[in-house]
């Protein structure tokens, strides 16, 4: 159920965006450039992060479609079920696990963040850029996170049929949370 009156009882993020217009651009072009630009992660590593901050962060509208657009850019199924749980476990490359170990502890224990989480990363083969990535896409989604859960945002079955119908349409569409936005009308 919407959390503000204004939401119809069953709202997505598209209702929100409608309804709140406000930065929503400026967003989904950021998050184009997070999630679609040039990146030392592919497509679907850092569609993988998302899904995996959402899961974090029990927030199954963005996990369940983050984990879909993971899906859809080549991450296998079973990990993203089964990821949250134990990453080593779910068959997780072992060079993204110290970056998974990193925005876990930047999504649930900012400010215990250390060097040596850092130099992990590098460990694995990943240089700087690479965290930065990382540390950007999960600040994204700790942000659209709180966006959804706020407002009330939920998924279901429907919502994750017409989810995978659109990002499957959208694969190759190099600025599709800009075209989202705007095709739903929250800017012209």
């Amino acid at each position: 159920m919407a959390r503000l009156p204004s939401l119809p009882e069953q709202a997505d993020l598209a209702d929100v965006f409608r309804r709140f217009p406000l930065g929503v651009k400026s967003l989904c072009e950021y998050t184009d450039d997070l999630l679609r630009g040039p990146s030392p992660f592919t497509v679907g590593e850092r569609e993988f992060i998302a899904a995996y901050v959402s899961g974090i962060n029990a927030c199954n509208y963005c996990h369940g479609a983050h984990s879909i657009i993971a899906e859809l850019h080549g991450i296998d199924g079973d990990l993203l079920e089964n990821v949250l749980n134990d990453p080593a476990g779910a068959g997780v490359e072992p060079k993204m696990l110290p970056v998974l170990d990193y925005v876990r502890k930047l999504t649930e224990a900012p400010a215990r963040l250390t060097d040596a989480d850092a130099q992990r990363v590098f460990d694995a083969g990943w240089s700087e850029e690479a965290l930065y990535h990382a540390i950007s896409v999960c600040a994204i989604f700790n942000f659209m996170n709180r966006i959804v859960e706020g407002c009330g945002v939920e998924s279901n079955p429907a919502i994750r049929d017409t989810q995978k119908e659109r990002h499957s349409a959208m694969r190759d569409e190099p600025r599709p949370y800009t075209l989202f936005a705007r095709t739903i009308g929250a800017f012209d």
